[in-house]
């Protein structure tokens, strides 16, 4: 065999634009997110009933939702990290999707391009967080037990459109204990930087040429040892 096959198990259309996907943990249901054409943002839950999907839940904002994450969630709680158009973040109850349980009403001027969350249920790698990069350039970490205000911001110096590069992709690593952790950040002209939050300073930097448009570590919880940067036009690093 030469290369991967992959093979479709289930296939279903939508009326809507998808933007973000994610299995619910410990379950058969995963959240599908996106945008109405009229610019309201849609969250269906589905659940795997014998080789059909079924749709067991739906909820419609009034502002398009962009990116989401379980990972700050604990097991048994099923909460949602959401980012949107209009840079509200909020964090959603599964079990009960009407209001937010948490929100920053202006996390970011702007769209929150992307967003990464961990610590709900690692063990001794830190409190549970959020890292949120916005079209304002900046990125943000924000700790779900206090109210409004990042715990971390990331930005550029100055206030030139040149300085602030669009925000396109974020993730945690190197949280192998309950004191480490750093984030990376891609962004739009094909920088990546490295940040560690224990001692607030850049680690690293380089571009690699194209926007960039997702960064994950190979683990969240361990020492760093490998990052892999995808870009525009197929590219992988």
């Amino acid at each position: 065999m030469d290369s991967v096959q992959l093979i479709a198990h289930i296939e279903k259309s939508l009326d809507y634009s998808v933007f973000d996907v994610k299995w619910i943990p410990c379950s058969a249901k995963f959240i599908v997110i996106g945008a109405r054409p009229k610019g309201t943002g849609i969250l269906q839950v589905y659940e795997l009933n014998r080789g059909e999907l079924e749709k067991v839940k739906e909820v419609e904002k009034p502002k398009s939702f962009k990116c989401c994450s379980f990972g700050a969630s604990r097991l048994r709680q099923t909460q949602l990290a959401v980012g949107d158009f209009v840079g509200k973040l909020a964090i959603y109850d599964v079990e009960r999707l009407g209001e937010p349980v948490y929100q920053v009403e202006e996390a970011h001027a702007g769209i929150i391009n992307a967003l990464d969350a961990m610590g709900g249920i690692s063990v001794n790698c830190g409190a549970p967080e959020i890292v949120t990069g916005g079209r304002d350039g900046s990125v943000k970490v924000w700790d779900p037990r206090q109210e409004g205000t990042p715990v971390a911001h990331v930005s550029a110096a100055g206030d030139s459109p040149a300085q602030k590069r669009d925000c396109w992709a974020v993730g945690f690593g190197n949280s192998y204990s309950s004191t480490e952790r750093s984030i990376v950040a891609g962004y739009d002209n094909g920088d990546v930087k490295l940040i560690d939050l224990r001692i607030m300073k850049e680690q690293w930097t380089t571009n690699v040429k194209n926007g960039v448009c997702g960064v994950e570590f190979d683990r969240r919880d361990i020492k760093m040892n490998k990052l892999v940067v995808t870009t525009l036009e197929g590219g992988l690093h």
